[in-house]
């Protein structure tokens, strides 16, 4: 009975979301049973994408107001029940039909469930309400129907973000001009310090900007500092900065730093990129400091960046005009200007630096692109930014750079290994103690903070297994100190336990002919298995009898490479290096196999036959597993664990005896 309630009630939802109204209502017309009905119409469906809704939820989503108007007129829905949905790439909890008609913009909906009574300020669970949903989108026409029937203007979600936040960000001048005449506080702060003045500023909506500064907007500072016109120069949205800077609001100061971020910003972005721009900014910004000879207003300045060719900023109009012709120079003085201006705390300071280090790269002056990268690597760790692409970017262009036979160096190399080490270790901690930002993070939000720290740390482990591998290129030139040095880093890596997804240490990984490689440049440079690797992790205390979730050792993998003959080397190698340094040969995985019973290939079977060598304890741990004599609470701890890796012995024991009944 109950698998064709599920079955009726999966029909009724899913012609609900398709807007089949006849196939909804004569599949429940003919229900008459009330608690099942109530079921029926009410209770949320899940689907493989995660969305979770009622049929109601389903068809407001889609906006199928036949469907909405049959299940309200004829079968009573709850018109607040809450679901999961997903727009675009956010996921929604805590959405009701309303807000997803409003959020999809679905006017006849919105009307439908708003006359029959639903609750326009019913908010999801990070407190966004319907009318936020309809500024989002910039659907005027709903957000006027919705305030008109008693929608609150001022509700805000849970950072504080306004509806007029919203729309001014989005660039939606016709929603920030109602919400503006009906009362819209312009003023009003997000928890980050930011008002709709600086969210349209830095977005480059200058229509938005005008109407709020109609309305009394007041220049603030976020709380990383940043005034509007801040916020505007440092994304160069250029029109906005030229029509702030004439406000009598902006002091002359505040005019000279604006100008002055913006032409740094042009210098090194990413997308705006224009060296004409930068240099006319620039220029103004000096002219603007000598314009009153009894008052010349001078930078001070921060110290020289080794990232930054040690470069003192310009102090003089003869000194700026001096450079004019100079691309680099112009650069450099634009990536110093941004870093005193905005400060090593801001996190928008780190985009352009690595954009200047990329096309550094792109011409191969790979020695320019590492100083600024290792200058960015540094920042974004110190405003804790996860680095997972800037690791993956150094172990790229060390990879083209040994292909291309261009020398590293070993310091190099160790500043990154040993960000990469920090960060996984932070990664840990994150995984360990989730601690999403918001105190009141539901179930989904807590989960999806741990997922991505183990995404985190699956992404950063095999970049640093990228980076042993470069490393082991570069340690036999290498003096004593600096190899103990490096070995001691690996130690530290070893010690912190991690893994990727099923289960696999960065040893199997490193035995693993599966573990996949990036394939820009890295590939050229990082092969699986690695002899050198493999030689290195062991030296610096990776387990050797480590076991994955399938309690695979490194050995178990190794012998499943498949290139026995054509890599022989490798294949020798890290079975002797596996075996000699402890790596039992007798451990049994989950299918009861041991690492000789589980080679693919007759080459890595001789090679292990020939280093088999069983010990006494190794015996006495097999035999107390095939013939299921107690241990546990009989023997001290560490020879539990002992006994334990010798796992099913006795399953397997049983198989080649045919005797299930033991099992």
């Amino acid at each position: 009975m109950a698998s064709n309630h599920d079955n009726v009630k999966d029909i009724i939802y899913f012609a609900a979301k398709d807007g089949m109204p006849i196939l909804v209502y004569s599949i429940l017309s003919k229900v008459n049973d009330e608690e099942e009905l109530n079921s029926l119409v009410n209770e949320n469906v899940t689907e493989d994408n995660g969305q979770e809704c009622s049929p109601l939820i389903a068809a407001a989503r889609y906006g199928h107001d036949k469907v909405v108007h049959i299940l309200i007129s004829k079968f009573s829905p709850n018109l607040e029940q809450e679901g999961t949905v997903k727009f675009d790439s956010y996921v929604v909890e805590g959405a009701t039909a309303l807000w997803c008609a409003a959020c999809a913009g679905h006017l006849n909906v919105v009307k439908l469930l708003v006359k029959a009574g639903a609750n326009v300020n019913h908010p999801t669970k990070t407190n966004s309400t319907p009318l936020r949903a309809a500024c989002f989108d910039g659907r005027l026409d709903i957000v006027k129907y919705l305030i008109y029937h008693n929608a609150d203007i001022h509700l805000a979600n849970k950072y504080n973000n306004t509806c007029l936040m919203i729309a001014a960000y989005k660039g939606h001048l016709d929603v920030v001009r109602f919400l503006l005449e009906n009362g819209a506080n312009p003023n009003e702060k997000a928890l980050c310090g930011a008002t709709a003045l600086h969210f349209s500023a830095e977005c480059g909506h200058v229509g938005v900007v005008k109407k709020l500064l109609e309305y009394g907007a007041k220049f603030f500072c976020n709380d990383s500092g940043m005034t509007p016109i801040k916020c505007a120069a440092e994304r160069t949205r250029h029109v906005v900065v030229e029509f702030l800077i004439d406000r009598p609001e902006i002091s002359k100061e505040e005019r000279i730093e604006a100008l002055e971020l913006l032409g740094g910003s042009f210098a090194n972005d990413k997308e705006n990129y224009n060296i004409r721009k930068a240099y006319k900014y620039l220029h103004q910004a000096m002219e603007l400091r000598y314009s009153d000879p009894n008052n010349i207003i001078r930078k001070t300045l921060i110290p020289p960046t080794g990232a930054y060719e040690n470069w003192r900023e310009t102090q003089t109009l003869s000194e700026l005009e001096d450079i004019q012709a100079n691309t680099n120079s112009l650069h450099m003085e634009g990536l110093t200007i941004r870093e005193r201006i905005l400060g090593m705390h801001n996190t928008e300071l780190s985009h352009p630096i690595i954009y200047r280090g990329a096309v550094f790269a792109d011409n191969a002056r790979f020695d320019r692109c590492i100083e600024l990268w290792l200058h960015a690597l540094k920042l974004r760790q110190l405003n804790r930014i996860s680095i997972v692409k800037d690791l993956l970017r150094f172990a790229q262009v060390f990879s083209q750079m040994i292909h291309v036979g261009v020398q590293m160096t070993y310091t190099q190399v160790i500043q990154v290994l040993s960000a990469a080490i920090n960060e996984l270790e932070r990664n840990k901690k994150d995984l360990t103690e989730p601690n999403p930002k918001d105190d009141h993070a539901t179930v989904l939000v807590i989960c999806f903070f741990v997922y991505k720290s183990l995404s985190d740390i699956e992404s950063n482990l095999l970049t640093t297994l990228y980076l042993l591998t470069i490393l082991t290129k570069l340690l036999k030139k290498c003096t004593e100190e600096e190899r103990f040095n490096a070995q001691r880093m690996v130690f530290t890596l070893n010690q912190l336990q991690l893994t990727i997804r099923g289960g696999q240490t960065l040893l199997h990984m490193a035995c693993n002919p599966e573990t996949p490689v990036d394939d820009f440049h890295t590939k050229d440079v990082c092969k699986f298995p690695c002899a050198e690797t493999t030689k290195l992790l062991i030296r610096c205390g990776a387990n050797v009898n480590a076991m994955d979730d399938c309690r695979n050792t490194p050995l178990h993998v190794i012998v499943n490479y498949r290139k026995a003959i054509a890599d022989f080397q490798t294949l020798h190698a890290i079975i002797t290096d596996l075996t000699e340094n402890g790596a039992h040969t007798d451990i049994v995985n989950s299918k009861g196999e041991t690492p000789l019973e589980a080679s693919t290939t007759g080459v890595a079977e001789i090679i292990l036959k020939t280093q088999v060598k069983i010990s006494l304890k190794c015996l006495a741990a097999n035999a107390i597993k095939m013939h299921k004599i107690h241990y546990k609470g009989f023997v001290p701890p560490n020879l539990e664990h002992f006994i334990e890796l010798h796992g099913r012995g006795i399953e397997r024991w049983n198989k080649e005896n045919n005797n299930p009944d033991d099992i």
